[in-house]
């Protein structure tokens, strides 16, 4: 379940980026438009199911094996990981994507200013670095335990 959250989580910030891309790069206005509003309609909320998925299993995974909650570095610094995520999907992300869809519509009827677009980048950019982080603390495992005094 953790593996498949993971992966799913990676997949959306792969669809994100796709739609960001094609909203930013696309020759066809309509294709622009309709890329900002899947994005606005489609996207933070399978992200943010992905991500609690992630953090629950994560955290019974923690709890129930060897590796603990916070009893390896690499453990701790993943679940931090994946809690600054899913706030940020929350705080930041979800509050702009009504001005995303309303700049998508708009693309049709006129040209609004782009700088309301300009900070997609930073999503999936962020996202992605971060989740591509967590896999290789996972594989790799470094750091050792954490001291307890």
């Amino acid at each position: 379940m953790h593996i498949a959250s993971a992966g799913a989580w990676i997949g959306v910030d792969v669809i994100v980026a796709v739609l960001v891309l094609t909203g930013w790069f696309a020759d066809d206005v309509s294709v622009r438009s309709l890329a900002y509003r899947a994005l606005a309609e489609f996207v933070v909320w399978p992200m943010l199911a992905s991500g609690l998925v992630c953090l629950v299993s994560g955290v019974v995974l923690g709890v129930g094996t060897k590796w603990g909650l916070v009893r390896y570095w690499w453990v701790a610094v993943k679940l931090v990981l994946n809690l600054a995520l899913c706030a940020l999907i929350v705080v930041l992300l979800e509050p702009g994507m009504d001005a995303v869809a309303s700049y998508g519509e708009e693309l049709l009827t006129a040209s609004p200013p782009a700088s309301r677009v300009e900070t997609l980048f930073f999503p999936p950019a962020v996202s992605l670095s971060t989740l591509t982080l967590a896999t290789a603390l996972a594989v790799y495992k470094p750091w050792g335990r954490v001291r307890r005094r």
